[in-house]
């Protein structure tokens, strides 16, 4: 009796893990079903140019003509005959250097602040948000009336307040890119990415700052002690973020400022659109595309591996 309830008892099991092995089968096809339309417009409308790139970047095609076979020859043009590709790399990198440290303690800050609940503080946090709202060609079109040397109401400011003769900004190739900068801190200070650390900051268990209070803390240290290594991994997400964005740059030179003055604001973004959609070397621009993607790739990889050294993640101690 004891072996026929035990094999009752096996084969009951099986039944029950074919059931489930039956019903996840299932599941999984249906999420399957409900994502294949993602999928399918993925592999059609970003997959295939995406392999399309990686081909053409080994032909010179110009849309005209039919492509001929150039093997490794775009690349080497890009990195070692290109007069206008280092210089391009060199601006970027500035730009990404002006606005990325810029933007990551100016966002903080700003959700700092707006991270205490004083009267009408979900309308400041809305005021904030709202120039992120505008579209890039829009910002460009409204900072060059902004930063005009001669009708832009800053220089108009500057003359009449303090009697500084204002520079001419997008106009002169030693302002163009901290022009460009300004703009995009305006644009981007109080939008997704002051939201992400907002969300950060309230993530933050209370009980860490009344016990940093007991023990003597003031609000800078404890902004310093706790709050900083707490949201730290917070701090990564949007650092990567605004590489990747600011490395991307191109909306804004290309309304603002077309490159210039004096190739000033050319970035790599702006190299590789004027060698596909006015020079028509398709072919040489896939290769570019494909070199600054692997510039992008490098950069993120060295982000993920020094992360090691400073981000806090609860659980784990340091790193990740």
């Amino acid at each position: 009796m004891s072996s026929a309830s035990a094999e009752l008892s096996v084969l009951s099991a099986a039944r029950g893990a074919r059931g489930v092995s039956a019903t996840r089968k299932r599941e999984a096809l249906y999420g399957f079903l409900f994502a294949s339309p993602f999928l399918l417009s993925l592999i059609l409308w970003s997959g295939g140019p995406i392999i399309a790139s990686a081909a053409l970047s080994l032909f010179d095609y110009d849309i005209v003509s039919p492509p001929r076979w150039a093997g490794l020859n775009n690349y080497v043009q890009a990195l070692a005959k290109d007069d206008l590709f280092w210089p391009s790399l060199q601006r970027t990198f500035y730009y990404v250097l002006l606005l990325v440290p810029a933007g990551i303690v100016g966002s903080l800050l700003l959700a700092w602040i707006l991270n205490r609940e004083i009267a009408g503080f979900k309308l400041f946090r809305a005021l904030f948000y709202i120039p992120s709202l505008t579209p890039g060609v829009a910002l460009a079109v409204l900072w060059r009336w902004i930063l005009n040397p001669k009708l832009g109401p800053v220089n108009f400011a500057l003359k009449k307040w303090f009697g500084i003769t204002g520079p001419m900004w997008m106009g002169e190739p030693s302002w163009a890119i901290p022009s460009l900068v300004i703009m995009s801190l305006w644009g981007g200070l109080g939008g997704n990415r002051m939201l992400i650390f907002l969300a950060g900051l309230q993530g933050v268990p209370r009980e860490l700052y009344e016990a940093a209070s007991i023990d003597g803390a003031g609000s800078w240290r404890q902004f310093i002690h706790v709050t900083l290594p707490i949201i730290s991994p917070t701090i990564f997400l949007n650092l990567v973020l605004s590489i990747i964005g600011a490395l991307k740059a191109f909306d804004t030179a290309y309304v603002a400022t077309r490159g210039g003055p004096a190739y000033a604001t050319w970035f790599i973004a702006l190299h590789i659109y004027q060698n596909a959609f006015k020079y028509y070397q398709m072919g040489y621009a896939s290769a570019l595309s494909w070199i600054f993607l692997a510039i992008i790739l490098a950069f993120t990889m060295l982000q993920f591996w020094l992360q090691r050294h400073w981000v806090y993640y609860a659980g784990e101690g340091r790193g990740s």
